[in-house]
This record gives structure tokens, sequence and C-alpha cells, in this order.
């Protein structure tokens, strides 16, 4: 089964010797040219995503609108993406140690940021690379009630973390 990266991981090609993608520093944000009309009564929020090249050649990318794709909730709907305050990667070459960095404003309900899936699908020397997924929230529900309550209840991550590093710790569990 295909699982996507979480926030923040590398991501390899291999069709491309030391070309790497990740999608990083997904928080809430404001737009540094104004809020747009049409996400009145949105939470705005950034993202992040940087090629890296480490091969031996430099290689021509382009990340432009349309090659990122936002989904928020647990339902997987779109984000409102804000096209004039979002810097993409048009025509670039990315020399061997060096990194090109997208920063991608959108707009989604509050309540949807807790489930962030960036879709991000590279162009490179002309050539579409496979599709990537990262998978990870902006937190700003973090330190609510609510939102603690939802991450460390029985059946979370959190929780099963915490009983089997228990259990490992007990004199007599091998």
């Amino acid at each position: 089964m295909y699982e996507p990266n979480v926030v923040g991981d590398w991501q390899e090609y291999d069709e491309h010797a030391g070309l790497r993608v990740r999608v990083h520093r997904l928080e809430a944000a404001e737009p540094p040219r104004g809020r747009d009309d049409a996400a009145a009564g949105l939470t705005y929020f950034s993202v992040r995503v940087t090629v890296e090249n480490r091969g031996p050649r430099s290689y021509g990318i382009q990340l432009e609108d349309g090659q990122i794709d936002v989904r928020v909730g647990p339902d997987g709907e779109g984000a409102f993406i804000d096209w004039r305050n979002s810097q993409f990667i048009e025509g670039f070459d990315v020399y061997p140690l060096r990194r090109a960095t997208a920063v991608l404003f959108a707009a989604a309900p509050e309540a949807a940021l807790t489930h962030v899936d960036v879709q991000v699908q590279l162009r490179v020397e002309e050539e579409w690379t496979d599709r990537r997924l990262w998978a990870g929230g902006t937190g700003v529900l973090e330190g609510g009630p609510a939102a603690a309550a939802a991450g460390t209840g029985p059946g979370s991550l959190a929780h099963q973390l915490s009983t089997f590093l228990k259990d490992q710790s007990e004199p007599g569990t091998a």
C-alpha cells in the first residue's frame, strides 16, 4: 500500500539522480499582499515546497500553479489557493548543492486544517515526474481542550505509543 510522506520528509526522484523534494513549514500565516476577497471567513495558511539538487549535474525545474494541489479536512475538500500571493518556481536551473523553494498561500475553514494533504508534480527538464503526496496539519486547533482530547484518546497513535513504551520499560518484558 502506498503511504504519503509526512510534511517535512524529503522524497527522492529515482529518475533524476540526486534530485529531491519536500513539503514543509505548513503553518497558519497571513499572505504578504493582503487577503483575497474570495477567502472571506476562511483561515489562511502557507506551505513551502523545496527542491534540492544533491546530484552531479544541474536540472531545469518548474513548479507552477496547477502542479500543487492542496486538500483539507477528512473528506479531502479543495483549499482556496491564493495565486496572487503565492511564489512559484518558473523555469529555474537548480545547480548541484543548491535549492529552490516555492511558497504557496491557501485558505480553508479552520476546523479542516487539522488534515492537510499536499500533492506535488514537479516538471524536470520538460518531463513530468510522478505525483508525490505529503500529509500533515497546521496545528491551528492545537492547545484547545477538544484538540488535546482527540489526539490522546485510547485509539490515538500517541496513546498506543505511550502504552508500548510503558510496556517495554517494565521489568520482565522483552
